[in-house]
Formats: C-alpha cells, sequence, structure tokens
C-alpha cells in the first residue's frame, strides 16, 4: 500500500476490455538439418545419449520393482520410483542450455531431470572443477566407490559418479547425494545445481519461487526451473507461488539493479496425468495448460507450449526465455508437452487409460526418433547409437551392483549410531552472516528515528518507588524483537523479511515501525496475502543461502501455510543428508480479541514436527535475547509473539533490556518468582495470570508458589522444572491452548516420567476450553485465569483452606467434558 502508487478512479472506472496475446503453441518446425548450424554433431550426440540414459535408468528401476531383477541382477527395492520413461526428450531439452549455477527443481518424478542436469553440468565442466566436487562432497564417500578401479577419463568418471550416487540415494545408502535420507522422491545434488525434488504435489511451485528471489535480491548468476506436473497447477501452492512470482512491485516499486522480474522458468512437464487422473478433459478446466500464464501478469508469462517430444524444440525455447529473464522480464511459463508411458509408479496398472493411447505415443517415441533423424542426417550411424545404447546398458548395471553392494555401499549404521538421524535434524550452527559483504540499507542505524527513540525509554518497567513508567516510556516487548532485527538487517546482507502489511505499515502490531525507512524495497517488503507461499518462498531463499523473516501474521493462519511449514521447512536439512541449512525464523502471532479465527494457540502443532524450533518469549528481555539467538542460527524457528504483550515493559530483568547485543540460549526455562510450596510452569502470556495467582496464593492462603516460564518449547531443558518439584513437590501446566492435545500436556507427561518420585500429586494441566474462542466480551470463560489455577490447585492438588471455587476441576467434570468432546 505505497502511497505513491495512487488508484485513480477516474481511470480504473473506465469501460474497456481485457486483450490478450497469442499463446504459441508447438511452433519449433526445424529439422536436424537446419539446426547444424547451432549445434555440433558431438552436441546431437550427447543429446541422444543422455536420453538413452535416463530411459535405462528408469528402465532399470521398473524392471527391479516389477520382476525384481535387472539384467540377471536380483535386487528388492521395497522404496517407492515413480519414473519418466517417456519424458527423457523434454527432461534433456531443460537442462541442456544450463549451467551449474542454474538451479532446478522438480517433483516426486524427478530421476530424470537429476540424471539431464547432471550430464549437462559434466558436459560443461573442467576435469578440475569434477575431480574438486567429486572429492568434497562428503569428503569423497560418494565418489570412492566409482574411483575403485576406473581407467577412463575424468568426465566419464563423473557420469559413473552422478548415477551411482543417484542410485545409491533411490536405495537408501549412506553413499547416496544425500546419504541415503532423501530417498527416490528427494533425491538432489546442489554442485551440479540440481535442487531438493518434492515428494509432495507441487510442492516445488512456491520453493523454487523463494530460490529465484534469492538469486535476484543477492545478485547471483543463473536461473531456477521449477519442474512441475500438469496435475500440480490445481494445487496452492503452485499458485500462491505464481502470484508471488509475478508481483507487480518487482517492476513498480524496487529500484536501481533490482527493478525487473524474477529470474524463473516454470516448466509444466506435462504427461498428461495426474496420478490415475486425466488433467485435460478431466480434473483440470484448461485444454492447453500455457493459457494459464494469461491470468497472472500483462506478459502472459510469456507462455508457450513446446513440443517436449523433440528435445531440440524445448532446447531452443529455452534459449529464447533465458533471453528474456536476461533483461528481467521474467518469470515465464513453459508448458512442455510430454507423456509417462509407466504408471504413477510401478504398482499402477495403468487402468485409466487404454492400450491403445499408450502405443500410439510409444509409435512416436522420442528416443527412437530423434535417432532416425540423427541417421538421416548423416549426424551417426546406426552402428554408433547401438553402441551407444549396450554402453548405457553395462554403465547402469554396473551402477546397480555397486549400488546394492552393502560391503560398498551401506545403509546407514543405525545400531551402532543410534541417533544419527537425530544429530541431523538441526545444523544448531551460530553464524553472523550468511555472506560477507557489504549491507544494503538507508541510512546508518544511529541515524534511525525509532532507533533513536528507543535510547530515550525506560528499559525496566518500574521506576525507584516500584511505580510502572507510562506506556509511552516504557520498552516494551515489540520494541526488544524490533531492536534484534534491525541489528541483524545492519549485520546480514542477505536478510529480508516480507508478509502482509510488513512494510508501509510497519507491520500489523507495529513490530516493524521504523524499517521501512531503514531498508530498501527489496529487503523489506509486502506479499501477496498468501501464507503457503510467504513461507515456502522463504524455504527456497534459505536454502540457497540466505536469511529470512517470513511473517504469519495470525497463528491461526499457519494452517493456511500448513504443507511448507509441517512438511517442508522441518525436513529438508535431515532430508539433504545436512548439506542445506535452514535459516528461517517466522513470526507468529497469538492473539486474542478476534474469536474463533484469529486467536488460537496452536503452539503444539508447531511443537509436533520433528526438525523445528519453537519459541514463545513473553518479556522484552527474552523476546530480543531469543530472537537473537534464533536470527545467528541456520535452523528454522517457529517464533511466537503475544498480542496481548506487545506493549508490555520488562517486569523481571532488573538492570533492563540491554542496548547492546545478546543471546539466550535455547531451550532453557526461566523462574520469573522463586516459591517453595507449588511449582507453576507457564506457555506464552499466561505467564502474567500465573504471577497474579500466585500473589492470591501467597497473601490469602500462605502458599508459596515457584513460577517458570517455559520461554522455549522445542528444545526444553527439563532439569530446571525438576529441581523446582523437589522443592514443592506439586506442579501446575497453565497455557493459553486448548488443552486437549496442548504442549501442556506433553510438558505434564514428560513431567509425571522425569519427577515421579518427587511428586506428592499428578502434575494438572490448565488449558483453555476445548472450545472455538469466543469474543474479547467472553475471553474470560475461554483462556485460563488466576482463579483457574488456583481453583485447580485446591480441588486437584492440595485443599486450601477456605477456599470455594468458581470453577469446576474435579475428576466427574473432566470425564464429563471428555466424553462430551468439549
Amino acid at each position: 500500500m505505497p502511497k505513491v502508487q495512487y488508484i485513480n478512479p477516474d481511470e480504473v472506472r473506465k469501460p474497456g476490455q481485457i486483450e490478450f496475446k497469442p499463446i504459441p503453441v508447438n511452433q519449433y518446425n526445424k529439422t536436424i538439418e537446419d539446426e547444424k548450424e547451432n549445434f555440433s554433431n558431438d552436441d546431437l550426440i550427447r543429446i541422444f545419449h543422455d536420453m538413452v540414459v535416463i530411459r535405462e535408468f528408469e528402465t532399470m528401476l521398473n524392471l527391479i520393482k516389477t520382476r525384481g531383477e535387472y539384467n540377471e541382477v536380483p535386487y528388492n527395492h521395497p522404496g517407492p520410483a515413480h519414473l519418466s520413461i517417456g519424458q527423457e526428450a523434454a527432461a534433456v531439452g531443460m537442462a541442456y542450455t544450463l549451467g551449474v549455477e542454474d538451479f532446478i527443481f522438480g517433483s516426486h518424478r524427478s530421476h530424470g531431470e537429476i540424471l539431464a542436469k547432471g550430464l549437462s553440468a559434466i558436459s560443461k565442466l573442467s576435469d578440475e572443477q569434477l575431480e574438486k566436487i567429486m572429492d568434497s562432497h562428503f569428503d569423497g564417500i560418494t565418489a570412492a566407490p566409482v574411483k575403485a578401479g576406473h581407467t577412463g577419463t575424468t568426465k566419464e568418471l563423473a557420469i559413473k559418479f552422478l548415477i551411482y550416487g543417484t542410485l545409491a540415494e533411490v536405495f537408501a545408502r549412506e553413499t547416496g547425494f544425500n546419504r541415503g535420507l532423501g530417498g527416490s522422491m528427494h533425491a538432489f545434488f546442489t554442485p551440479f545445481g540440481v535442487y531438493p525434488n518434492n515428494a509432495i504435489v507441487g510442492g516445488s511451485g512456491d520453493i523454487s519461487v523463494g530460490a529465484a528471489l534469492y538469486k535476484k535480491v543477492n545478485r547471483k548468476p543463473g536461473i531456477v526451473v521449477a519442474n512441475i506436473g500438469d496435475a500440480s497447477m490445481a494445487c496452492g501452492p503452485v499458485w500462491e507461488g505464481l502470484t508471488f512470482a509475478t508481483m507487480d512491485q518487482f517492476n513498480e516499486l524496487w529500484e536501481g539493479d533490482m527493478k525487473g522480474g524474477l529470474p524463473l522458468i516454470i516448466n509444466i512437464m506435462n504427461n498428461q496425468y495426474g496420478m490415475g487422473g486425466q488433467t485435460c478433459g478431466e480434473t483440470m478446466g484448461y485444454n492447453i495448460a500455457a493459457r494459464i500464464g494469461a491470468g497472472l501478469n500483462d506478459d502472459q508469462m510469456h507462455a508457450e507450449r513446446v513440443d517436449g517430444y523433440n528435445p531440440l524444440a524445448v532446447i531452443d525455447a529455452y534459449k529464447r526465455k533465458k533471453k528474456i529473464l536476461e533483461e528481467k522480464r521474467g518469470p515465464v511459463l513453459l508448458d512442455v508437452l510430454t507423456y509417462r508411458y509407466s504408471g504413477h509408479s510401478p504398482s499402477d496398472a495403468s487402468s485409466y487409460r487404454s492400450k491403445e493411447e499408450v502405443e500410439a505415443w510409444e509409435a512416436q517415441d522420442s528416443i527412437i526418433w530423434f535417432g532416425k533423424e540423427l541417421v538421416k542426417a548423416g549426424v551417426a550411424t546406426e552402428e554408433q547409437l547401438e553402441a551407444i545404447k549396450a554402453e548405457t546398458t553395462e554403465l547402469i548395471t554396473y551402477a546397480l551392483k555397486l549400488a546394492i553392494d552393502d560391503e560398498v555401499s551401506p545403509h546407514m549404521n543405525m545400531k551402532k549410531h543410534p541417533n544419527l538421524i537425530g544429530e541431523m535434524m538441526f545444523s544448531n550452527q551460530s553464524v553472523d552472516k550468511m555472506e560477507d559483504r557489504p549491507v544494503e540499507v538507508n541510512h546508518p542505524m544511529e541515524e534511525n528515528p525509532r532507533v533513536q527513540q528507543l535510547t530515550k525509554k525506560e528499559r525496566f518497567m518500574f521506576d525507584q518507588n516500584g511505580k510502572p513508567h507510562s506506556k509511552i516510556k516504557t520498552y516494551g516487548l515489540r520494541d526488544g524483537i524490533f531492536e534484534a532485527i534491525v541489528d541483524r538487517f545492519y549485520k546480514d546482507p542477505t536478510l529480508i523479511a516480507y508478509g502482509e502489511e510488513n512494510r508501509d505499515w510497519g507491520g500489523a502490531f507495529a513490530v516493524y515501525r521504523g524499517l521501512t525507512e531503514a531498508l530498501p524495497y527489496h529487503r523489506l517488503f509486502n506479499s501477496p496475502i498468501a501464507e503457503a507461499s510467504i513461507v515456502g518462498t522463504a524455504i527456497g531463499y534459505a536454502m540457497c543461502g540466505g536469511r529470512v523473516i517470513p511473517e504469519i501474521m495470525y497463528c491461526d493462519f499457519l494452517g493456511r501455510a500448513g504443507d511448507e511449514v509441517f512438511n517442508q521447512l522441518p525436513k529438508w536439512q535431515a532430508m539433504s543428508g545436512n548439506v542445506l541449512k535452514m535459516p528461517v525464523v517466522i513470526r507468529v502471532s497469538v492473539g486474542s480479541k478476534y474469536g474463533a479465527q484469529h486467536s488460537q494457540d496452536w503452539t503444539a502443532l508447531a511443537a509436533h514436527i520433528p526438525g523445528l524450533k519453537v519459541l514463545f518469549p513473553v518479556t522484552p528481555y527474552d523476546a530480543k535475547g531469543l530472537m537473537n539467538a534464533a536470527l545467528q542460527g541456520t535452523d528454522p524457528v517457529i517464533f511466537f509473539e503475544s498480542q496481548r504483550l506487545y506493549d508490555i515493559g520488562e517486569q523481571f530483568h532488573k538492570e533492563g533490556v540491554p542496548a547492546e547485543y545478546y543471546e539466550l540460549p535455547m531451550g532453557e526455562p526461566d523462574i520469573k518468582k522463586e516459591g517453595s510450596d507449588v511449582t507453576i510452569l507457564t506457555i506464552g502470556a499466561t505467564l502474567y495470570r500465573a504471577l497474579d495467582a500466585a500473589k492470591t496464593l501467597e497473601e490469602k492462603y500462605g502458599v508459596s508458589a515457584e513460577v517458570i516460564d517455559a520461554r522455549s518449547l522445542v528444545p526444553f531443558n527439563y532439569e530446571p522444572v525438576i529441581e523446582s518439584i523437589k522443592k514443592t513437590g506439586r506442579i501446575v501446566v497453565s497455557g493459553d491452548a486448548s488443552a486437549r492435545g496442548s504442549f501442556l500436556r506433553d510438558l505434564a507427561s514428560n513431567i509425571t516420567e522425569l519427577a515421579f518420585d518427587y511428586l506428592d500429586a499428578p502434575p494438572v494441566v490448565v488449558g483453555s476450553r476445548n472450545w472455538i474462542t469466543p469474543a474479547h466480551e467472553l475471553e474470560d470463560y475461554f483462556f485460563p485465569q488466576p482463579e483457574w489455577i488456583i481453583d485447580a490447585i485446591h480441588e486437584r492438588i492440595v485443599p486450601l483452606k477456605g477456599h470455594v471455587c468458581e470453577n469446576d476441576f474435579t475428576e466427574a467434570e473432566q470425564l464429563d467434558r471428555n466424553a462430551r468432546g468439549i
């Protein structure tokens, strides 16, 4: 909502009509003879060779899955194998013009794309470069098996390395490109520019946009290609990614050399089917997928349908589209027509399509056709082509034998190292900046008006007499978060932040107020209202080497980014074998006042997913220290913030919130009030209600309560809590999440197991009711109140003399609520 963009009603209300430009369909019509000036004979033969390698690799996997052997080599592979037999020309054409600086992303059907891009990279890299890549990847572990006994050239060795590394990964071997943790559907190899392939249909749709954003913002060479199937065009992440990729602001608001579109090609591998659904005529409403481009921007994404059965047609399209990207007129959408002969997977009998249809496409097989054209044009003889096929069969057989050899290609030794995968979930690194270069800012940090304002604020909430400072003078929780973030913007040149209303508004809750003046548009900007793309693009940006803060305005909206938060962000570090890092800090506000769809605490959802660090500080001191720690790390963090507390001052760190940089360790709960009779462990804003309860307990009932603020859900160190229970023998766990299935319950369960010998009564959970969140006027009946905690102690832990309960925490009431599901 920049003020510079005046929306003139006199203009937008004028009558008119929208006119679309023609979208080319299969326009390439050159012969090999025509292309001889652009390709040498060796080039053309290499194209044929690469298609044959992919076909034989996929054929081998198909036979392993369906018959249990290939070329008399038996093997049982229980894992998945989504094959691309028939799509070879589309893959090789896509990869032919790309260098290692160009990144490709893919779907679950990506073996062919991995091999095509890898073979293309090998043809372009020098022997020295290839040797360095092979020797450095996992310290040469993947290269060692193929190096043993090799007598050919370095490029021949690199081809063996590519095929073996991919196959070892498919078979979950430790020598695979990702230590066997990615497997068939997630295999990739970044040194060749092959970035993650995704088991979730359309999963790469927004991640690839983030990779293109990384290249643009950080001025990196090369383009990004998102290889996604035609059926994925129905997926939300794809549409949200397209919306993000075509934002007008790239051309209208970004300045200088940042002006212009993303270097991105959306490459639809249009094989006509999504599992058993036929996209054209059944599950989709378009006849030609290229027409989608017309709905996204004035350039119609330069959309085009290309005959993906002709590798030269695809190469021609890529040469033309890359020029568009070099001119910063992207992104581009290509509808690459192809066909898969095999079913969705080897277990798919293709009952949804006729034998005649498959045979009709096989009759026009791209490898057979292209081979005949090479012979007809005098580029190669039939004997040469047959020799290529025979050599490829020998090569694939060699790689198969090597990949299934348990001595040469072992699985991870989980018996010897039972925590091996666990150790890969987090990188736990400390990095000031992702790249060492100057930061792009509009003025020195000390000249920023908000930074100057904060120097005048009171960093401890109370004066010498214990009286609170005025709200306007008090350094609040939002200030602590701001101070950590602005500091990092002046340290890390790769850091960017975006979300809904992040720039001119200063963030929905004014945390970013002051950043708009400090940062150029490409470092802080508004995104579409598209939570999946907000997180998905952040994932792509981070896995390529940048640091990013995406914002989800309300916790409830995590559901809109469910796949990205729960299926993508937490998993790529481990699935990569720790090749990738994920320095993403997602800011999520937890609300109240706004009813059932804006006021929920979903911390349990984030904490349940392995691979996410989850923080929830509720004091200015903790917020700044933990945000600093999150932004210093290279792991994905969900950083929850309570809307109730943005203005609250620091009440516990009596020296006030330090102006200088400091970090707090993640996972360490903090004792906010010492006590001896009962422990109250809180998550989030409930801390302050627990303190009110502790005051009443002490003044009215003579009960001394120790109050502990969790601050962090993942990781979480139970030792301080156990030490407290050793004193008190009793504990209440409280937070604003609905009690059923909450992280509160997880804490209580673990405390029961870990501190059983010290407990005089079972832990009691006081969470919100299992209802919809009501309007603000009724919230006191939904969220835990101080009297709830006192009532729970009285009824479930120890009777309080003279206490009369206002709320029913009896066993009978608990049984009744559970029986009714409320």
